[in-house]
């Protein structure tokens, strides 16, 4: 069964940064695309970024432009979200995302177009 494992969450001081890893595994082909998102208790689930798998193409959500980075190691089946300059509303559980076949409008950017989640990790961005 296809399973995604995140990590690398934790405590980070103001203006501090922090990287994300997602870890693939049981799935028999390359998937299309894997994102990451956040929520906040009582919050809608909100998009961050996502990555094409083939091609290495990005895209990212409002909060995350010129902030975040999504990266992939296809080797190691993993998925990166490096995190610059995070504020205390970056607190937030992170989930990364997997849509295992190709989406007519693109990259993916909603929540209903991913089929396979993780269990999602916790950043706290407090002093």
């Amino acid at each position: 069964q296809v399973q995604l494992v995140e990590s690398g969450g934790g405590l980070v001081q103001p203006g501090g940064s922090l990287t994300l890893s997602c870890t693939i595994s049981g799935l028999a082909y390359s998937p299309y695309a894997v994102g990451w998102f956040r929520q906040v208790p009582g919050h809608e689930r909100e998009f961050a970024a996502t990555i094409r798998w083939s091609y290495g193409t990005t895209y990212y959500g409002k909060f995350a432009n010129n902030r975040f980075t999504i990266s992939r190691d296809v080797d190691k089946n993993t998925v990166f979200l490096q995190m610059t300059g995070l504020n205390p509303e970056d607190t937030a559980i992170y989930y990364c995302a997997l849509r295992s076949s190709e989406n007519p409008g693109g990259l993916p950017v909603a929540p209903r177009s991913y089929n396979y989640w993780g269990q999602g990790t916790q950043v706290t961005v407090s002093s």
